[in-house]
């Protein structure tokens, strides 16, 4: 027997689809959402539908936008002769976080896996030599997870970039092995950054 009506199952149903959102969280988010005032429901809706269809990838950088160019990449402040590569959008959020990076960056949006099936020309690797090709780098500071796909993505991208000339460095170890960069708190992520060693 249901608890709950159709319509509200459903709900609870879609939200619980959502990452890191359990039964109890979807329940809970379900009777919030249910008894607010229909223009904010209505408000919610439009945000979701729009972001859906008006966010897309920075030309330069690859992280979600919604515009052509990301605002560090529009910054005239950033120091574009350093690249740091992250795997996804929340790493570089978090690196933004301690304030003390001034370069730009290139997001993969995902690591090299085989066995998940997920090969080099699956991230966005191309667009990474392309802007090496065209842009005047010094350094690409690579900081992917230091789980064992971050890993090999870190040596794949190193052994692209070395002939170039490039410095190539990678994040220092005070990200635990395993450890997403999303989780990490700040101060770790710093320490990270300035104890990067050339690969």
């Amino acid at each position: 027997m249901n608890l709950y009506s159709d319509r509200m199952q459903a709900l609870i149903d879609e939200l619980s689809r959502l990452p890191g959102i359990g039964a109890k969280s979807a329940q809970r988010l379900a009777f919030h959402i249910v008894n607010l005032p229909s223009e904010d429901v209505r408000r919610l809706a439009d945000t979701m539908v729009e972001a859906k269809t008006k966010i897309r990838t920075c030309r330069r950088c690859c992280t979600l936008t919604d515009q052509e160019y990301c605002p560090i990449c529009s910054s005239p402040s950033r120091d574009p002769s350093t690249i740091m590569v992250v795997e996804n959008p929340r790493d570089l959020a978090a690196y933004e976080k301690t304030g003390r990076y001034e370069g730009l960056y290139h997001v993969l949006h995902g690591a090299i896996s085989p066995a998940l099936g997920i090969g080099p020309s699956d991230i966005r690797l191309k667009e990474l030599m392309q802007r090496l090709q065209t842009e005047d780098v010094k350094e690409v500071i690579i900081a992917t997870n230091s789980s064992l796909e971050g890993e090999a993505t870190a040596m794949y991208i190193s052994r692209l970039i070395k002939p170039t000339g490039i410095r190539v460095s990678r994040i220092a170890s005070g990200v635990p092995v395993g450890g997403d960069l999303e989780y990490i708190d700040e101060v770790t992520l710093l320490r990270a950054l300035e104890g990067r060693v050339e690969l």
